[in-house]
């Protein structure tokens, strides 16, 4: 095959799966997630376990070790059948803490110790840059069998710098295209699953038909197949090598069931990726289908390549030479695709998984460490930090990898990086177990444990695979990799039991032991709020992570389950512990545990008092079940009534203020008017003094009618009897008619207007002098009250999905005191003093009737810096509104 037409071959490929990761990750967002999260689509992008390293290194180990390659795919099979409620139960607790990664879990589950985590993270720095510099091999060796072969193949391939460098530069920029895209609290990526499991079903439809033909095109079927495995079996030069070693085979089962559990791009997909733990009741039977499937052809393929290859064969490569020496270029381009989708899906993965702990683990608690956590009167924008941070880690995975290749030079070391990598992450095993199982596991034994387990990690097998050092020295008959691998384990287990019994868990350890353990939510949040802290700091926290309209969301919908309106909830223990694990599934559970302390801050539990509530809440269990729904619903309507007697208590103050303040507004220019007439009835007045006092008289009159006017038409529009002149206008039109209009208020103060013009030009349909009036009044306040030294007011236009417009109005004054943010819109309220404001307090209370009318919404929102209004529009009135239709 031309090598020009296997380079095409494979861009198009590339493509392919760059325009179904769009797609899927487009579909996301519009909501369309059913056929996403559909079971199968879950067990494919499991298959990211079979990586270059089975595709084509099962093959070479099969020709080496005989039937001992079958024990990488034994170890998930095992987990998967026989312990797949303890596979639900890790994601029903990983999605409850909305854990991000294995160090991310480990973290969470040990008093969210950073420290912890970025341990982990080294361990899976280290054991993942080689292993990724093998699936980087792969690609280049199997570009380089048709190189060989081709016209002009390894001028054209050496012209382009070298495979590997641009393999790994196009996966780096599709893993930060569709990895990074966002910072959710869910930390889901749905374009890469999707894509990985059409992956999948590549290379199993590429390994199937290599093995089909195998055994009916180059062998006379089954029974013929069997004859010759026997023989090779047979032959004194590959017999010893194919002896069952059970000692070998019982710690590779072990390494590989670990592998499955702690390997980073496997917890990726296999827990932070799932919707749900029932996704494993299908994953429990057609995954260990799937490894079935594709290792069922590995030995034939062996034995065969064996009998018909050249003598000093790469192995390792015999499911592209096979097919490539029978003529077969159409099957031998279907198995590259094979072997580059497992490549490339478990390059992705991997540096997705472990640039999420990179970021969440060393860059961003360093960036904070510096930064002393931002406070939130801040601006620092962490969520854009966070989204960089990892960018830059992917991009420093993936050149740790290239580097690692160039520098081993593909030397046969590099080919053993599959095993380093599974027994590196078996070091986390412990630990992650005796945390879901054990509540008197605790900090300083997972400290021990791991520790130990990654410095006899390092000294017996990590260093002596790439020729540091030498093997443990064992006695006669044992495996010294057997002997390493069993212990570091051994040695890492006794560890974290021995100081778990000796130590005893900090309070948060507590909390969190007795919610992995029992699986069940955490009763309380480390933390008691005191009485001068506000909700609002937490917001505007949470503003730096999510963005401004995610955590608007959040918070108003979390003030909603409490019963209370508005955009502001009680800081309940439950509301700070959900918060924390919300923010826990964006920046990591340690991260997260440290900004609500710095924000909220408060009073640590005891531990008397800790074990006192975890022994309650374990022996009431069942009963607290049974009465939450009702509890919960008792509180939100008990919060109700409570707000609203507040709030009438308040208007009824505010209505006994408002009588008297517009009586005094009605006396006083009735009195005026009525003095300066009886003036003008004196015969001796010049003619200047009764011009004056006729323009007295003319104002007063004017002011008494504003405020009749504002009376009637509030009561027009209470009564729904208002009358809408509808047409088509143009909202950057009317926002600049208003602040023409609204230049008037203090025109001495130099105001700084931040508009951004583009986005204004949105057509509506609706009443034009209504919103005129609307937008006039709160620009008019916000000129008014502002008390910033350098006044700036931000006006921000745009079209929501559902249609229509919105509308935002910020200064970066003080804003409104949180208490009376709840009253602004009320008829008897008023923003400030009534002897400073110079009017009857009318104006929000008739703008919130017009939105009403319009079909719209005019709310105050929190947490922007300043006074900060949003006015929501249809995209026309409702047909009930008596508008009238635009001519």
């Amino acid at each position: 095959m031309p090598f020009e037409a296997l380079l095409a071959t494979c861009l198009a490929y590339v493509a392919l799966m760059f325009g179904v990761a769009y797609a899927a990750d487009r579909a996301a967002a519009r909501g369309h997630v059913r056929w996403l999260d559909h079971p199968l689509v879950y067990t494919m992008s499991l298959s990211v376990y079979c990586s270059a390293w089975t595709f084509y290194g099962a093959v070479g180990y099969a020709s080496r070790s005989g039937l001992e390659f079958a024990t990488i795919y034994l170890g998930p099979t095992l987990v998967f059948t026989a312990a797949w409620w303890g596979l639900r139960r890790l994601v029903r607790v990983a999605r409850m803490h909305h854990v991000t990664s294995v160090a991310d879990l480990i973290s969470a589950r040990f008093g969210k110790s950073n420290r912890l985590a970025a341990i982990v993270t080294l361990i899976a720095v280290i054991a993942s840059t080689p292993y990724i510099a093998l699936q980087l091999q792969s690609v280049r060796l199997s570009f380089e069998v048709f190189a060989t072969n081709a016209p002009n193949g390894p001028e054209i391939n050496g012209a382009l710098g070298g495979t590997a460098l641009w393999v790994a530069a196009g996966l780096a920029l599709f893993t930060i295209l569709f990895g990074t895209r966002n910072l959710a609290a869910d930390e889901r990526h749905h374009g890469v699953v999707t894509a990985i499991a059409l992956e999948a079903v590549v290379k199993l439809v590429a390994f199937i038909a290599l093995g089909v033909f195998v055994v009916w095109g180059l062998a006379d079927g089954p029974g013929d197949m069997l004859d010759r495995i026997a023989r090779t079996a047979a032959d004194p030069q590959v017999a010893e090598g194919w002896l069952l070693k059970p000692d070998r085979w019982t710690a590779l089962i072990l390494v590989s069931a670990a592998a499955i559990l702690t390997l980073p791009r496997m917890f990726q997909v296999m827990v932070v990726e799932a919707a749900d733990e029932e996704r494993l009741h299908v994953a429990g039977w057609a995954f260990p289908a799937y490894l079935f499937a594709m290792s069922l052809f590995v030995l034939p393929i062996a034995v065969m390549g064996r009998e018909l290859l050249p003598a000093g064969s790469n192995p390792d490569l015999y499911v592209l030479t096979l097919p490539a020496a029978a003529g077969q270029d159409m099957l031998a381009l279907l198995v590259f695709l094979g072997g580059f989708s497992a490549a490339t899906s478990m390059v992705v993965v991997c540096a997705i998984a472990v640039a999420t702990m990179v970021s969440n683990h060393w860059l961003v608690p360093a960036w904070l460490a510096l930064r002393r956590i931002p406070s939130p009167d801040e601006t620092d924008d962490l969520r854009g930090f966070v989204l960089n941070a990892r960018r830059m880690a992917i991009l420093a995975v993936m050149a740790a990898g290239w580097v690692y290749h160039q520098a081993s030079g593909g030397t046969a070391a590099l080919a053993a990086m599959g095993l380093v990598a599974f027994t590196g992450m078996a070091q986390v095993l412990p630990a992650m177990l005796g945390g879901l199982l054990w509540r008197g596991a605790n900090r300083k034994g997972a400290y021990a444990g791991i520790g130990s387990g990654l410095v006899l990690w390092m000294a017996l097998i990590f260093l002596p695979s790439v020729g540091v050092g030498g093997d443990l020295p064992v006695p006669p008959g044992v495996d010294p990799w057997t002997a390493a691998v069993m212990a570091s384990l051994i040695v890492n287990t006794l560890a974290f039991i021995g100081m778990s019994i000796f130590g005893f868990p900090d309070p948060v350890e507590r909390l969190q032991g007795l919610s992995f353990v029992s699986a069940v939510e955490p009763i309380r949040h480390s933390r008691m709020m005191r009485g001068d802290d506000r909700a609002e700091p937490l917001l505007a926290m949470a503003r730096k992570v999510w963005g401004a309209e995610a955590a608007l969301r959040y918070f108003q919908a979390e003030a909603r389950a409490q019963g209370r309106s508005g955009y502001l909830p009680d800081l309940t223990p439950r509301f700070l512990t959900r918060l924390e694990r919300r923010l826990a599934g964006s920046i990591g559970s340690a991260t997260a545990h440290a900004m609500i302390d710095r924000v909220a801050g408060g009073v640590a539990l005891t531990v008397a008092d800790l074990l006192q509530v975890a022994d309650e809440a374990q022996r009431a269990k069942e009963e607290t079940q049974r009465l939450e729904a009702a509890q919960a619903e008792l509180t939100r309507t008990a919060r109700q009534l409570r707000e609203a007697n507040d709030k009438l208590t308040d208007l009824s103050v505010q209505k006994d203020a408002f009588l008297s303040q517009i009586s005094h507004e009605l006396r006083t220019p009735m009195t005026s008017v009525r003095a300066f007439s009886e003036i003008l009835k004196e015969p001796d007045l010049t003619p200047e003094d009764r011009s004056r006092f006729a323009g007295i008289i003319h104002t007063e009159a004017g002011r008494l009618t504003r405020l009749l006017d504002d009376l009637l038409d509030l009561s027009v529009l209470e009564s729904g009897r208002a009358q809408l002149n509808v047409s088509v206008v143009n909202l950057h039109d009317l926002i600049t008619r208003a602040l023409a209009a609204a230049s008037a208020t203090r025109p001495e103060r130099g105001f700084l207007i931040d508009r951004d013009l583009p986005a204004e030009h949105l057509g509506l349909i609706t009443d034009p002098d209504r919103l005129l009036q609307v937008l006039i009044n709160v620009i008019t306040n916000a000129r008014k009250y502002c008390d910033a030294a350098h006044p700036v007011l931000i006006l921000r236009t745009r079209r929501p999905e559902t249609g229509g417009a919105v509308i935002d109005i910020v200064d970066n004054g003080s804003g409104i005191d949180s208490g009376r943010q709840s009253l602004i819109f009320e008829k008897f309220a008023r923003l400030n003093d009534p002897a400073r404001a110079g009017g009857a307090g009318l104006g929000l209370a008739i703008c919130r009737e017009i939105m009403l009318t319009l079909g719209g919404d005019i709310s105050y929102l929190p947490g922007q810096g300043g006074a900060a209004f949003r006015i929501t529009l249809p995209q026309r009135p409702p047909a009930s509104a008596g508008s009238e239709p635009p001519a």
